[in-house]
């Protein structure tokens, strides 16, 4: 399995399965344009440590704690991790696909080092 991550913003010419991992659709894309297979958005984090953490990379370390504590404790994000690792097993590429403008303090960092670990 391929696993790779794009801001949807960037990402056009994805090989592979595209799962939109946000909770909020991304501003000034159209679904079509999205041309996305899954849109998981049960997998992202809750708006609440969203809101917190704000894409503040002084923050990044403990984000990560908290939204890996959330998927393991909160049953709807349990159910989606658990959509997103079918997927997974089930296709040969994933192109995990987010909107924040960081590419490196994103849930999509976080959920792809989820997946290449298990």
């Amino acid at each position: 399995m391929t696993l790779t991550i794009n801001r949807i913003y960037d990402a056009k010419d994805d090989k592979g399965t595209r799962i939109l991992v946000d909770r909020v659709w991304p501003r000034g894309i159209s679904k079509q344009d999205a041309n996305l297979d899954y849109w998981l958005k049960e997998v992202a984090p809750t708006s609440e440590l969203r809101k917190w953490f704000n894409h503040d990379p002084k923050l990044f370390a403990t984000f990560r704690e908290k939204y890996e504590k959330e998927l393991r404790e909160n049953k709807n994000q349990i159910e989606a991790l658990d959509e997103l690792k079918e997927i997974a097993r089930s296709n040969n590429d994933i192109v995990l696909l987010y909107a924040a403008k960081d590419t490196e303090h994103n849930q999509a960092v976080v959920l792809k080092e989820i997946l290449e670990n298990k």
